[in-house]
């Protein structure tokens, strides 16, 4: 969050994986009554641009001057579930929009403007690690400071990323929520500054202590799944919308259960609950939350890619 960051830094580590949203652009033909047609969970048909509905395609067309336009979205996985697919969809549009002008944008430039459509364009509450996670894609260590982030690999032999994928565990709790609603609630909640700036400096401070564990080989990897817990810990005593009744007894029904540590995805309230399990308790893990859906993942190293390009015709 930048509020935080400016004045004290910050740092996340972060990793991509394999769902994805995938964003459709095109120049719409004109034969219709209409300029722009969009489909995502509403189908949008208007002939002028201020009448788009939804606030990051009307802004993100203004931003970068796009017109008469058909757009297609569809996800992997639910909107507002905590794993960063509003800020992918972002992304993937700008990477879109750049492309229908036959123009190239790197990562840096794709993440900032992402950043800067959904958090001042849009007014929407929330950090800035989710844009350049999608953005930029792989196993990150992105720190912030002064208005401004760096993006550091997190150097780790493949074996040692291989068991770090294969003893996580990811369960959808059903629930989804706006993330900016929830930082909105968490920011009123009745807490003093001051011991909620403590609470996230320790937190701050246990990232060094996770990527040193990711990258000493002689480091036990397990240390990273009780890191997790230390910090979930940590994590939902900073607002009333972080975690919930229901959410609280999830997670200790997996730690129970055998996991070593865990948290919930995203800003809160819902989504998805990840947990580090070794191999010979993910049995019994799962049993526990056997009325939760499973979701299996492997992580990835691209973040926003075009799939298919043709230059048109106009």
């Amino acid at each position: 969050m930048k509020e935080f960051f400016n004045e004290y830094g910050g740092a996340v580590l972060s990793t991509t994986f394999d769902k994805y949203c995938y964003v459709t652009v095109r120049h719409l033909p004109p034969f219709f009554d209409y300029k722009t047609e969009l489909s995502y969970s509403k189908i949008e048909r208007v002939t002028d641009q201020s009448q788009i509905v939804h606030p990051a395609v009307r802004e993100a067309m203004k931003l970068l001057d796009t017109k008469d336009i058909r757009l297609t979205y569809e996800a992997d996985l639910p909107a507002r579930s905590g794993l960063g697919t509003s800020s992918s969809f972002a992304v993937g549009m700008l990477n879109a929009f750049y492309c229908l002008k036959g123009k190239y944008a790197d990562k840096r430039l794709l993440a900032d403007q992402a950043i800067h459509l959904e958090r001042d364009l849009c007014q929407e509450a929330g950090g800035w690690q989710d844009q350049i996670a999608a953005s930029f894609g792989g196993l990150n260590r992105i720190n912030f400071k002064d208005n401004n982030y760096s993006v550091v690999p997190i150097i780790i032999s493949p074996e040692r990323k291989r068991l770090l994928n294969d003893n996580l565990m990811m369960f959808f709790t059903g629930f989804t929520r706006f993330s900016s609603d929830v930082q909105k609630a968490n920011q009123s909640t009745p807490e003093t500054r001051a011991a909620k700036i403590e609470r996230l400096k320790k937190m701050l401070d246990l990232v060094d202590d996770a990527q040193k564990v990711l990258q000493d080989k002689d480091s036990d990897l397990d240390d990273f799944g009780r890191l997790l817990d230390t910090t979930w810990r940590l994590k939902r005593q900073t607002g009333s919308a972080v975690s919930t009744s229901g959410i609280d007894a999830l997670y200790e029904k997996g730690i129970k259960a055998g996991a070593l540590g865990g948290k919930l995805l995203g800003a809160g309230g819902g989504g998805f609950l990840v947990f580090y399990v070794q191999k010979e308790k993910q049995a019994a893990v799962h049993e526990a939350m056997k009325d939760l859906l499973y979701i299996p993942f492997k992580f990835e190293n691209e973040g926003t890619k075009v799939i298919y390009y043709n230059a048109e015709e106009i």
